[in-house]
């Protein structure tokens, strides 16, 4: 197995920061630095990670509802309250993408970063719902911008599925399913088109639902969710 790969399954970190470790000189293999992501990985191989031994976990797979404030980080260096602290587990888990401070709903966490980094890597194209609520009455003219596509600064987003959930005079709520990965790309996006977002919360990362999953709470994925995300 590739050192690269055997970082990223080890639960190390996903496969991008794995690879930054290794050219960064922090990856040792039999006490020797090895900067080789393609270095393949034998049986009685020592690998080391800034001095700590790297030892195969295994793998868990988490749905997590993140509350408003929580940071989607596996650790905080201003000490503010992270995802991963939500979790009670023996094995160093890591968030799944992110999801803003200011947004609610589902995050999914686990040590499998190889699944991870399909998850998250723009090719696969996973899709992610939200249900946004909006400052105004939205036009539809508005709804059929986000379908077609949005200019932001850093370029013409992909076309979304949206919904009309509800219009007032004041407020709209939508659902709103995109395939990229963009930062904040549903409020640049509903901002683009003239209705901020008021609340932001993400309800379906490809197969798996949020449901009735309460706000800080989380479970483990079964066993047919797992498979249909790696499917997709």
């Amino acid at each position: 197995m590739h050192l690269l790969k055997y970082l990223a399954q080890a639960g190390v970190a996903a496969r991008r920061k794995a690879e930054t470790l290794i050219r960064e000189g922090d990856v040792t293999v039999n006490g020797r630095t090895m900067t080789d992501p393609t270095y393949h990985v034998q049986d009685a191989d020592q690998v080391m990670v800034n001095g700590s031994l790297v030892a195969f976990e295994s793998r868990e797979y988490y749905a997590l509802h993140k509350p408003l404030g929580v940071i989607s980080t596996a650790e905080d260096t201003h000490g503010r309250q992270t995802v991963t602290e939500l979790i009670k587990t023996e094995v160093r888990l890591y968030p799944v993408g992110r999801l803003d401070a200011d947004t609610s709903g589902l995050l999914l966490l686990t040590n499998d970063g190889n699944l991870a980094n399909h998850l998250t890597h723009p090719r696969y194209e996973v899709p992610k719902t939200y249900r946004a609520e909006l400052q105004g009455a939205i036009t539809d003219a508005a709804t059929d911008r986000l379908r077609e596509g949005v200019e932001l600064e850093d370029g013409l987003t992909a076309p979304a599925e949206v919904s009309l959930l509800k219009r007032t005079t004041n407020q709209s709520e939508i659902e709103l399913t995109i395939r990229e990965g963009r930062n904040r790309q549903v409020r640049r996006m509903a901002e683009t088109v003239g209705f901020p977002v008021v609340k932001l919360k993400r309800i379906a990362i490809g197969s798996v639902k949020l449901g009735d999953l309460a706000v800080g709470e989380s479970r483990p994925l079964s066993e047919s969710e797992l498979e249909r995300l790696k499917r997709s």
